[in-house]
């Protein structure tokens, strides 16, 4: 029975700090986006949160740990989904890269991330950590999906594909994107309605496609 209790007091009080974190990094994310990464205190931060700096610490970290946490919840989504089934030819690879590049153009061209990238740019010369967060946390998870993608395509079907799984993601992300992010950066372009990323989408898949010609149709016996 006091086992039972105490198991139930831990789940309470985790389940409590669980919320607590993430006010903290709503209020550490609104304080970057209104006053710069260089310039938002812990202070400030906390008392938006309703938190003790004590607790801020104690739950997320310094600046620089919130800023990364904001980047890594954000980059969670950017996940390959479970559902795609791994390539096998190239109708299968075109339809996982235009489903995965559809997914891909709606997350990050969110107007949330958009600011992060904003913010990253701004921040360039005072605060290179931002940049370097957003490019190893945020990026990296776009980047690393498109290489697993590109990876279980080649072990699925010798052949399919033939340069390295990184050039091979590289070149997909640039057919995707273009001068998208550019624009959508300088705030000359509206994010692209889900009809609008999927044609995208399913434009790069074509182009990438043809970029690689010689890919094996067969899947291996």
């Amino acid at each position: 029975m006091i086992a039972t209790a105490s198991m139930s007091k831990r789940r309470q009080q985790s389940g409590d700090q669980t919320v607590v974190r993430k006010r903290i990094l709503e209020a550490a994310f609104a304080a970057f986006m209104k006053s710069g990464y260089a310039t938002a205190s812990t202070l400030e931060i906390a008392t938006s949160a309703r938190v003790s700096k004590r607790e801020l610490y104690a739950l997320v970290g310094n600046k620089q740990k919130m800023l990364i946490a904001c980047i890594r919840e954000r980059a969670k989504r950017l996940d390959v989904p479970a559902h795609l089934p791994a390539p096998r030819d190239r109708e299968s690879l075109a339809h996982v890269l235009a489903s995965f590049g559809t997914k891909l153009v709606r997350e990050v061209s969110d107007p949330t991330v958009i600011g992060v990238f904003r913010l990253a740019i701004a921040e360039a010369v005072h605060a290179p950590e931002v940049a370097r967060a957003l490019d190893s946390t945020g990026r990296e998870a776009s980047r690393a999906a498109l290489r697993k993608i590109m990876a279980q395509a080649q072990a699925q079907a010798s052949g399919l594909l033939t340069a390295h799984r990184a050039e091979l993601a590289g070149q997909f992300a640039g057919l995707l994107w273009r001068d998208l992010m550019v624009s959508l950066l300088l705030g000359v372009a509206k994010r692209p309605k889900p009809r609008e990323s999927a044609r995208r989408a399913r434009d790069a898949a074509a182009a990438f496609l043809q970029l690689h010609p010689l890919l094996n149709d067969e899947p291996p016996t």
